[in-house]
């Protein structure tokens, strides 16, 4: 018998935190790394938020609290769900998490029984195929194509949907391409769903970068259109929006106060409760109107941060990218550059067993970090199923 089980082999781990060891080895080296590696605002929280937080701790409001989440935080997040995805939400079916990533393996867990399906865009943040292993589920990517603007269609979805499918995750904004959702095109994703789906089928729609949307966008979600707010478990929390990614503070409205009672029994067995002191500052964040000034003058930085990445990636022979329309990500793709620096010949010429841990990404990844200290993430971090031929690097525009 040995030490770890065999489920524990299973969970993967998010490459942006993975190359940190190495910029540190760098750093301790004496040289200046730009680190693109993590999607984390180099803003500060709102002054106004960090006030309350404070104001909370002088209170003593420091002890152990509702593990569903504070009241009040719970009333907000109701308001602004209803108020701009044109529902009614409660607060009897939200759920307060540490940050906006414990939903993600928590739901799989709960909703998943080994052998069921999880559809999901690729590439897609990491974790959902991580911990699909994890439970035993099959993953099922959606392959997203460069041509067509990495959109995801609801004839995309049609194809993949079985009767043994029981989550199908959407993400729009959508890290790492930056691509936002019409109206139209979640109306043909919902059609798509209620034509082939069972009514347990869950759609799970990370929304945490709602707010960062560029050149006018507008954030549309898949929970407005008509019956689907029956089905879907909408998350999203701070860290995004109030450049707030150490206060951990995520939530989730889900379709039923039954299902939110399961996962608040999750954060009491997992982590009890989530500091009241943060969700109180999380709670004045959405309420006040000062935060929408904090955020304009963000994505405004964001936006002139991506015209001039992107521009000049585009200027380099061998990269081409395209402009994200929301989120704080650029995608370019590098194939002409890998080509022409040898290193897909020199993956070629790999014994079998090395070439297949690697990537001309991912030699291009770590030639950019030893080379030119700056670091990126390589395609294979954001989905690792069927990406052989695929050369992208993320560059977060953020840091």
């Amino acid at each position: 018998m040995g030490l770890l089980s065999k489920r524990a082999s299973l969970i993967d781990t998010e490459n942006a935190f993975k190359v940190g060891p190495y910029i540190r080895a760098l750093e301790e080296q004496g040289k200046r790394v730009i680190k693109c590696n993590l999607g984390e605002p180099d803003f500060p929280v709102p002054q106004f938020i960090k006030e309350e937080v404070k104001r909370q701790l002088d209170l003593d409001n420091t002890h152990y609290c509702d593990p569903q989440g504070i009241p009040s935080l719970r009333k907000a997040i109701a308001k602004h769900l209803s108020e701009t995805r044109g529902i009614r939400a409660t607060p009897d079916r939200i759920v307060v998490f540490p940050g906006a990533k414990p939903p993600i393996g928590l739901c799989q867990q709960t909703y998943c029984d080994p052998g069921d399906e999880v559809v999901y865009p690729s590439p897609v943040f990491p974790i959902y195929e991580s911990f699909t292993h994890y439970v035993g589920a099959r993953p099922v990517p959606v392959h997203l194509q460069e041509e067509k603007n990495f959109s995801l269609t609801g004839e995309d979805i049609a194809k993949v949907l079985t009767p043994r499918t029981k989550i199908i995750i959407l993400n729009f904004p959508s890290n790492p391409t930056g691509g936002v959702a019409s109206r139209e095109q979640l109306r043909e994703i919902a059609e798509a769903i209620q034509e082939k789906c069972s009514p347990h089928v869950r759609i799970y729609s990370d929304e945490v970068y709602e707010d960062i949307l560029f050149d006018g966008s507008v954030h549309h979600s898949i929970i407005s259109h008509p019956g689907m707010e029956k089905m879907t478990v909408l998350v999203s929390g701070v860290s995004k929006s109030y450049s707030w990614t150490g206060g951990r503070i995520g939530w989730a409205l889900f379709p039923t106060a039954e299902e939110a009672e399961i996962f608040k029994n999750l954060n009491i067995n997992y982590f009890s409760c989530i500091p009241a002191y943060n969700q109180e500052g999380a709670r004045l964040g959405l309420e006040s109107p000062l935060s929408r000034d904090a955020i304009k003058e963000m994505v405004k930085t964001f936006q002139e941060r991506r015209d001039l990445v992107v521009d000049g990636l585009n200027e380099i022979e061998g990269i081409q990218c395209q402009k994200p329309k929301g989120a704080f990500y650029v995608f370019p793709n590098i194939r002409g550059v890998c080509e022409s620096l040898g290193i897909m010949d020199a993956i070629r010429n790999l014994p079998s067993d090395l070439r297949q841990k690697t990537t001309p990404s991912t030699l291009f990844q770590m030639f950019l970090l030893f080379q030119y200290q700056v670091a990126t993430l390589d395609r294979k971090s954001f989905g690792r199923i069927g990406t052989e031929d695929l050369h992208y690097l993320r560059l977060s525009i953020a840091t």
